[in-house]
């Protein structure tokens, strides 16, 4: 197992490696990677103590200071002393066991830590460390012989979606006073999911979006579902498609061809620009609000595609979808509403339905400008996450936008953009 140290810790050992790879041939790296190992003990109080029994002793001896070399020789029989806390190795066998890796935002996870000693002689008593995202969970296990076991209950509350590591689950060794820390990792990371809220949209909600039997396109073919018109046979027609009382009436044999048809493919155009929400609550809103419209056209088996601005989220299951959503931020660098929308132009010309996502700062002109610059056989829509004045729907041309105050009112404002 390797040592994991801090990052004021682990700058002698980084210096060591780094003149090992400079200098040194494989044999000098790996004897100084060993020696900074053991470096990366040390705390930044240790380090201190360290430096001040060097400069202390070195004083005494120099000038002949009894006080300097009392100070010095204290400091380092402190670390000497120090050092026998940390010395052996313990072996653990840990398992981090959540009940869910995906949980929606404002539930908890729940999971537990499973330490099993699996040294010869038993392991001495020691603390477990689970890092969860950038906070820390501290719990003491108790000497456990060979085979025996400690379990020990977590509860994560979440208060935002996100995507959360859990772990590497690490040992912890110190001293009384703290002077040196050894950590060893025995876990690799895991990730807990936290998904938005999203409501389920039924048939009815969807308007919008209901296809049964796919949109016709101007392309012919020779074997589709939407009759178009008559031709006349020709070597290798299928004949199936032969039209027989056509072929009668003009005593020539006559064929069906037909309309190519494709699938509707819902395009759901989240912003993740900053400046078009007021504030943290419309984005959130406008996440849940896209990952509600995606997971229900999935659901239904419809083509969803999901462009989070200029960031492309393919899933194959609405689970997973949820897991790319978790981790959607927004930031200042993002595409905005109208570069997202020549974006979606280019990655999905064949799209029928786009439907923009955006905060309240986004204008109803700004986008019906928007809409003009996908595919042309779209037809577009917007929901915006503000809650001013309530569920408002707005018509800028042939664009529908409508405010979305709650999530609860989707299902309505779903009503309303159909209309």
């Amino acid at each position: 197992m390797l040592a994991r140290a801090g990052t004021w810790a682990g700058a002698p050992a980084r210096l060591l490696w780094r003149a090992g790879s400079f200098w040194g041939g494989p044999a000098t790296q790996g004897v100084l990677t060993a020696v900074g190992r053991w470096l990366r003990i040390g705390t930044p109080l240790g380090w201190a103590l360290a430096g001040t029994a060097v400069l202390s002793g070195g004083a005494g001896l120099i000038w002949g200071w009894a006080e300097a070399l009392a100070i010095g020789g204290a400091t380092a029989a402190a670390l000497v002393l120090a050092v026998g806390f940390v010395l052996g190795r313990a072996e653990y066998r840990v398992t981090v066991e959540l009940a869910a890796p995906r949980v929606v935002v404002g539930t908890s996870a729940v999971g537990r830590v499973v330490v099993r000693g699996a040294g010869r002689r038993g392991s001495a008593s020691t603390w477990i460390v689970l890092p969860v995202g950038q906070a820390k969970a501290r719990f003491r296990v108790p000497r456990l012989a060979r085979g025996a076991e400690h379990d020990q209950l977590f509860q994560i509350p979440t208060q935002r979606r996100a995507v959360l590591t859990l772990g590497p689950v690490t040992s912890e060794r110190t001293d009384p006073l703290g002077l040196l820390r050894r950590e060893v990792a025995w876990t690799e990371p895991a990730e807990l999911y936290v998904h938005p809220r999203t409501v389920s949209l039924d048939g009815d909600s969807t308007g919008l979006v209901r296809d049964l039997e796919g949109l016709p396109t101007r392309d012919l073919a020779d074997d589709d579902v939407s009759f178009h018109a008559l031709r006349e046979y020709v070597p290798g027609d299928d004949l199936r498609y032969v039209h027989w009382k056509s072929t009668a009436r003009t005593q020539r044999l006559m064929i069906r061809q037909f309309e190519q048809t494709r699938r509707s493919q819902l395009v759901v155009a989240l912003s993740t620009q900053a400046t078009e929400y007021a504030d943290d609550d419309e984005f959130e809103r406008a996440v849940s609000i896209a990952g509600s419209l995606a997971v229900s056209a999935m659901r239904d088996g419809k083509d969803v595609l999901v462009a989070a601005s200029e960031r492309l989220l393919h899933a194959p299951t609405p689970a997973a979808l949820l897991d790319l959503l978790s981790g959607v931020e927004r930031t200042a660098a993002a595409e905005g509403v109208a570069e997202s929308a020549r974006t979606i132009a280019r990655v999905s010309p064949s799209a029928s339905i786009v439907m923009f996502v955006c905060g309240s700062p986004v204008a109803p002109q700004v986008l019906r400008a928007a809409a003009t610059r996908i595919p042309p056989a779209a037809r577009a829509a917007a929901l915006r996450a503000a809650g001013a004045d309530g569920l408002v729907r707005r018509v800028v041309g042939d664009l529908v936008a409508v405010d979305v105050p709650d999530l609860g009112d989707l299902r309505r404002a779903m009503t309303a953009v159909a209309a």
